[in-house]
């Protein structure tokens, strides 16, 4: 599952799934990561300027959802990606978010590789740290909706779970930094 619902408030109001990394749309970039690393059916909720990101993006083959709630922050996101989830009988969500271009299909594979059963909880991790992306054993949704409030997504409920977190070391293999602000936008090309 890809959050792309951003507005990038910290960008001037520029919707992350819009800018530009290598002449494409950031979503289609975090979409083939998904997809090249073994996850589908590939869900992605948009949010600000869904309309537009529909329009401009190639989105085929994946479940769009919109979620309208979307100033709320990443929680509000996560909430509505998890229930669009639900009923699909998918046995997890791998939750990638779209401003890491950084993180590739090596390290969404790698972490879709440590679901064991419908209580899996993984997450990629970083010289240690733990980071995106984070698997989600179909069994932890219901608490990890009611836990995931404004820009903190499913924070809380790993810092409660993390004994219960299967870390699987991605510093070989992606780049976990965020694009936020406009010093960011150095990583893209």
């Amino acid at each position: 599952m890809l959050l792309a619902a951003g507005g990038g408030r910290r960008l001037g109001g520029r919707p992350k799934a819009l800018l530009e990394h290598r002449g494409r749309p950031l979503v289609e970039h975090a979409l083939r990561a998904l997809r090249n690393g073994g996850c589908g059916p590939v869900h992605v909720v948009l949010g600000a300027a869904a309309e537009t990101v529909q329009a401009r993006a190639d989105l085929s083959g994946c479940t769009v959802t919109v979620n309208p709630r979307w100033p709320e922050g990443m929680g509000s996101s996560l909430r509505t990606g998890l229930g669009a989830l639900a009923g699909t009988g998918a046995d997890a969500a791998l939750v990638l978010l779209v401003d890491q271009p950084g993180i590739g299909a090596q390290a969404v594979a790698r972490v879709r590789s440590a679901y064991r059963s419908r209580v899996s909880l993984a997450a990629a991790s970083y010289d240690g740290e733990r980071g995106h992306p984070v698997l989600f054993g179909a069994d932890r949704w219901t608490d990890v909706a009611t836990g995931a409030v404004g820009d903190q997504g499913a924070r809380t409920y790993l810092r409660t779970h993390r004994d219960a977190i299967t870390l699987v070391e991605c510093s070989d293999v992606a780049e976990a930094y965020d694009i936020d602000t406009a010093e960011d936008l150095r990583h893209l090309e």
